[in-house]
């Protein structure tokens, strides 16, 4: 695949999102928050399927006959769909049993394959699978979301620098869930280098444990994994050793609650809010804390997100 062919898809992948503002009044604090769901395919994985495959591109590594298979939970699934629909590459993603209908439709809708493997390996279950394919098959590029350092260094080199630009004066906090961790370490790594000293926490939703035969998934809000990431580092970024845990319904709740002020969002989203609000208070009144909205809610219409409005389908 040559430059001449990439450029193009490279430039609508090149896209930037606004930060806003929330004043919190229970904490005294400002909450900036970064609309990562207005990128193409709808979240902030578009941020790394477009580094890590113009990376492959730029390499020879993926070709017009490659196959690009990733193991995912949704969200990165839906945006290596679309970057791959833009090249003209074919796609697999290989994602747990469970996941929600409107995910595997979105893919594909882009003319991305599906392949479910048993609910109970979890995503250990299809990263296992997507490692199969590959084994059978030279073409198969795989862009091992978890393992790969260009997840993280994607949002070290865009979403955090956008971010502190946008915010414009000294950031004391930083949170995020963590799936793959990319996002916690790009944009933490950001802040670091711009001489921010800024109070950096993981968040960990909890269910009163796991989820039943998915041990690996806390909470039940989906992209939020534990255990599997070989890319995150909490000490390398000098952030909090703890996470902040939050029950799922207060995600849950929080995200219910951004949609209701218009920002269409999913629960990873909501969980990012409860964070940076529980960060807000224990840092006291006048600091500013910053996280990211991470995808939009579509993808979500037949999970607890919108189980309060089943039913209600008409006037």
């Amino acid at each position: 695949m040559d430059n001449d062919e990439l450029q193009p898809w490279q430039g609508r992948l090149a896209n930037t999102t606004p930060t806003i503002p929330l004043p919190d009044p229970e904490s005294g604090c400002t909450l900036w928050l970064k609309l990562e769901y207005l990128l193409p395919s709808g979240s902030t994985k578009d941020r790394i399927a477009g580094f890590i495959l113009g990376h492959a591109a730029a390499s020879g590594r993926l070709q017009r006959h490659s196959v690009v298979v990733e193991a995912s939970s949704g969200s990165t699934s839906i945006a290596f769909a679309s970057a791959c629909a833009a090249l003209g590459v074919r796609f697999i993603a290989v994602m747990p049993e469970g996941v929600s209908g409107e995910r595997v439709l979105m893919i594909r809708r882009y003319g991305g394959e599906v392949i479910l493997t048993p609910k109970e390996e979890g995503v250990k279950g299809s990263i296992a699978k997507s490692e199969e394919l590959a084994a059978g098959d030279d073409r198969v590029f795989l862009p091992q979301q978890f393992a790969n350092p260009l997840n993280a260094l994607a949002h070290q080199r865009s979403t955090g620098p956008e971010l502190i630009s946008q915010v414009g004066r000294r950031i004391h906090g930083f949170v995020a869930g963590v799936g793959t961790g990319g996002t916690l370490m790009g944009i933490g790594r950001a802040l670091r280098e711009a001489g921010h000293d800024a109070r950096i926490a993981a968040i960990r939703p909890e269910k009163g444990g796991c989820f039943e035969g998915q041990p690996e998934i806390c909470g039940g809000i989906p992209g939020v994994v534990e255990g599997l990431s070989s890319i995150l580092d909490l000490r390398s970024i000098g952030a909090d050793p703890d996470p902040i845990c939050l029950k799922d319904h207060e995600a849950i709740a929080a995200a219910r609650e951004l949609c209701k002020r218009g920002f269409p969002v999913g629960p990873s989203s909501g969980l990012n809010l409860a964070g940076a609000r529980r960060l807000a208070r224990e840092l006291g009144p006048g600091h500013d804390v910053v996280t990211v909205l991470s995808d939009r809610m579509e993808r979500y219409f037949s999970t607890d997100l919108f189980q309060d409005l089943q039913g209600r389908t008409t006037a």
